[in-house]
Order: structure tokens, then C-alpha cells, then sequence
């Protein structure tokens, strides 16, 4: 048995291994992110052939089993920085761990943020790269990765690559929802935009999701609403008969700001104002301190336990960390059986449905699935951005291919349903799995997933993303994007 050694050649042809361009700087942040890279890779050389490969990461913001290993996991703790912001280019130099909590407070000084931030604080750069991120800026800038002009990988062959559209082009286009089955962002260079101080909300009410639906299409099309501007665009829907959009706005000033950071709960006041301002910062992490509405399973919208809940621990990775701990002890559902209640399955979902059969999937789901609220979120990929145009029709990301020139919703639901009898485990994930794929979706792979291997291959990538995987790991040494993405190890 050998370890992976790092190479300054790529033996199958795959160009030229990139690392003189950090450990020729003498000083300052390019240095550590040097030493840092030769850490990685010398943890890296020192796992066994053989041996699973992961991350051992603080945070997380999975919901998938992950696969129990006995030894440590590379780590990856001093690839959490920010190694520049050019705002005259308006672009950032960040290590892959960093969080966008961490981004946005470097960025913001300059008057720039990233192109799409996602709406928990601890997600980081690289995960929602190679994983995938959506916020209200979506239906203008697209993805996270629709913004990356390179990004360095450790490569399951223990290399460290620079992947750009003209250099690894394959591993660049494959890398987006690959799920750290190709390899793991070190380092990326990501495109900003400007920001100004405010952010002004309206919050529009429609009576029917394909009332909901038609005027995301005139949005979209048109970039306004009411003969405003709509720089930000979301919503919630509550029930069949009480949807809403929330659009939001780029201001100078402010006549008020909000404050949902707490005892307030931002996705509340949806339904009880018509307007609203947030600084920009509040608006970009307006969803983080009650998880959107996940909070509340935890009892911390209940009035009397939010005044004592200490604000540093109103945020999502406090939450998570909540799951987690009954992931492993399952004491609330302990507590349940002994009550006699139902058993209850985890749905926790984002997909991605075409804008003209969004209304449809929306009344089937609110018929048949008891989760409420939900939430939707309109995007279209990049018109231009550091891989330039996509051609109108095509798919440039072929793990996750949506079409360019096409709008589509994400819709989120985020909570458990009752095993009914007669039912097992599992039947409404599948139930929505079948129904997405019917009206033309796909869904997010953070979660659980329950398709067959043949069904999964033609959804993510098939022959194409095994001729990558083949070329960046041809030992095997990560997950096959199947297995850690359905499998249950």
C-alpha cells in the first residue's frame, strides 16, 4: 500500500500543478495560505491508500448521513481566511473554508459583497461551490459558482490544481455539485458587486401560488415591480390562499432599519407589514437567526423563552448543532413514542422546479405534504460571468443542469412529517423526488436522497461525471457522488 504523493506534474495530462504562485510571496496572507496548502498536503500524503478521505470540519450544514470513518479527517481549520479584496476589480482572494460570515465582513468595508450569499452565516465559499448556494439575488446573479474565475482543488489524487474555464476546464465545469466527490476547495477567486447602505422591503401579498408565480415571470423579465426597482427577490408562501413576495431595493438612506437579529422574527412580519428597511448587512442575514423559521422547534420564537435566550445564540449553526445532538441521542423522539405519538420523517428539501410548473408542484405539495411555511426563491444562471455567456438552451453545469436562458424557483421546506400507517421511513421524500422530477426539477443533494443508481446517473452528470472523477481520482480515494449522496455507509 502507497500514499498519494503530491506531484508537480500531472501524470494523465492534466497540465501543470499550480504552486509556485503562493510559495514565491515572502510575507503576509499569500505565505500562510502557502504553508497552509503544504499542510493539507502532507496531511493528505499520509492517509493510507485505501483509507476514506474527509473533512474535519466545526460546522456543517448537511442533513445527509455521513460516513463513519475511525481516522481524523484532513484539517482544514486555517483555510478560513479572506487573502485579499480588489475593489477596483471588484473581485476577493479567499481560502475555501472561509465562512461568508467572514466574506461579508471583509467585503462590505469596500461597498461589495459576493455576487449570491447564501443565507446561513456558516456556510462557507467552498461548500456552496461544490455544493450549491441560492439567495434573492439569484434571478440576477445566478450561483456561487457562477462568480469563481479559479479555484485551487485538492484533487482526489492528492494534488492541488488550479481549475479556471480555460485551464482544468473539465474539473471547473464539473466541480459545481460534485459535493467533494471530485476534491475540495482550497482557494477561490470570486467576482463582486456593489452595494449601498440599504436594503427597502415590500412585501407582496397574492392569493394563489399561480398568482405568486406570474408576477415572478414579470419580474424577472422586467427587472421591477409596481415601477420600481426589484434588486432582490424571494417569498414566502404561508398556505394556499396567503402567498408572498418580498422585494427588495437598493437606498441611500433609510427612514428606519428593522432589527429581526432579536426578540423580533423577520419571516413574521412578512405577513404584517407592507414595507420594510434593513441595513445591508441585516438584510443579507435576515434569515439566519431563527434558521428562517426553523427556530421554533426548538421553542425559541415561544416570547417568554426568547427574552432569555441569549442573542449570540439566536443563529443557525446553534440550531444545527441542536440536530445534530438529537441525530445522536433521539431524545425527542424517545420522548414521542412514549407519548404514543407518531414516528416522524425528516423532509428536508431545496428543489429547483421550471417557473411554469412551479404554481403546479406548489398546489400539490401544500395538498399532500403537511409542511408549512415554505419558501421560494426565483434564479436564472448568470447572464455573463467569468465563463462567460452561457449559450440560451444549454446546460454549462453538467452535475446540475439547469438551462440557460430559463427561469427557475427554488422551493425550501425544512421540517418533519408524521410516518402515517401503513407508511415507512423515507415515502414522502420519495413521494417529492417523483413528483420534482415529473414537472421538470431537480433537487439539492444536502439532504437526503432516496433514488436508484440509474435514475441518479441520468440526473447528476452520468458518463460525464465519471470521466472527471477518473481523471482527478482515479484511485478512488473520495466518494463516488452517488454513495455519498444516496448511499447510506
Amino acid at each position: 500500500m502507497r500514499a498519494a504523493l503530491p506531484r508537480l506534474i500531472d501524470r494523465r495530462g492534466c497540465g501543470t500543478v499550480e504552486r509556485a504562485r503562493v510559495t514565491t510571496a515572502a510575507t503576509g496572507p499569500t505565505t500562510r495560505h502557502a504553508r497552509a496548502r503544504e499542510r493539507l498536503l502532507a496531511q493528505y500524503a499520509a492517509i493510507p491508500a485505501g483509507d476514506p478521505v474527509r473533512l474535519a470540519k466545526h460546522t456543517s450544514n448537511l442533513f445527509r448521513p455521513r460516513t463513519k470513518v475511525s481516522r481524523p479527517g484532513l484539517d482544514v481549520s486555517d483555510l478560513d481566511g479572506i487573502l485579499g479584496v480588489d475593489p477596483d476589480g471588484r473581485t476577493a482572494d479567499v481560502q475555501g473554508m472561509t465562512t461568508y460570515e467572514h466574506l461579508v465582513d471583509a467585503t462590505l468595508p469596500h461597498g461589495l459583497m459576493p455576487t449570491v450569499v447564501p443565507q446561513l452565516k456558516t456556510i462557507t465559499l467552498g461548500g456552496a461551490v461544490t455544493g450549491l448556494g441560492i439567495e434573492s439575488s439569484s434571478f440576477r446573479e445566478g450561483l456561487p459558482h457562477e462568480a469563481v474565475r479559479e479555484v485551487e482543488v485538492l484533487t482526489g489524487a492528492g494534488e492541488i490544481v488550479v481549475a479556471t474555464p480555460t485551464e482544468h476546464a473539465d474539473l471547473f465545469r464539473a466541480f459545481p455539485n460534485s459535493y467533494g466527490t471530485l476534491g475540495y476547495a482550497v482557494r477561490l477567486v470570486i467576482d463582486l458587486v456593489p452595494v449601498r447602505p440599504y436594503v427597502h422591503l415590500r412585501h407582496v401579498r397574492f392569493g394563489r401560488p399561480a398568482e405568486l408565480t406570474a408576477a415572478v415571470g414579470e419580474i424577472v423579465a422586467s427587472g421591477q415591480w409596481s415601477g420600481e426597482p426589484v434588486e432582490f427577490l424571494d417569498g414566502t408562501v404561508f398556505s394556499a390562499s396567503e402567498c408572498y413576495l418580498t422585494l427588495g431595493s437598493f437606498v441611500d438612506s433609510a427612514p428606519y432599519t428593522s432589527d429581526y437579529t432579536g426578540q423580533q422574527i423577520f419571516y413574521r412580519s412578512i405577513q404584517h407589514r407592507q414595507q420594510d428597511y434593513l441595513s445591508v448587512r441585516d438584510y443579507l442575514w435576515r434569515w439566519d437567526t431563527d434558521w428562517f423559521w426553523c427556530s421554533r422547534a426548538f421553542g425559541a420564537q415561544n416570547p417568554w423563552l426568547r427574552r432569555v435566550w441569549p442573542k449570540r445564540y439566536l443563529r443557525s449553526d446553534v440550531y444545527w448543532k441542536m440536530i445534530a445532538l438529537e441525530n445522536r441521542y433521539h431524545l425527542v423522539s424517545r420522548l414521542d413514542q412514549a407519548r404514543g405519538k407518531l414516528p416522524r420523517e425528516r423532509l428536508i428539501q431545496d428543489v429547483e422546479i421550471p417557473l411554469e410548473r412551479t404554481a403546479d408542484f406548489l398546489d400539490w405539495f401544500l395538498r399532500e405534504v403537511p409542511v408549512q411555511p415554505v419558501w421560494v426563491c426565483p434564479l436564472k444562471l448568470r447572464p455573463a460571468g467569468p465563463a462567460g455567456a452561457p449559450v440560451a438552451g444549454e446546460t454549462p453545469w453538467p452535475l446540475y443542469p439547469l438551462v440557460a436562458g430559463e427561469t427557475y424557483v427554488n422551493v425550501g421546506f425544512w421540517s418533519t412529517v408524521p410516518i402515517r400507517p401503513g407508511r415507512t421511513d423515507g415515502d414522502v421524500n420519495r413521494d417529492v423526488e417523483r413528483v420534482v422530477a415529473g414537472h421538470g426539477g431537480h433537487k439539492s443533494l444536502y439532504s437526503d436522497a432516496y433514488y436508484d443508481e440509474e435514475q441518479f446517473r441520468a440526473l447528476y452528470g452520468g458518463a460525464g461525471y465519471a470521466a472527471v472523477k477518473q481523471r482527478y481520482d482515479p484511485d478512488g480515494r473520495l466518494l463516488d457522488l452517488y454513495a455519498k449522496a444516496v448511499m447510506r455507509r
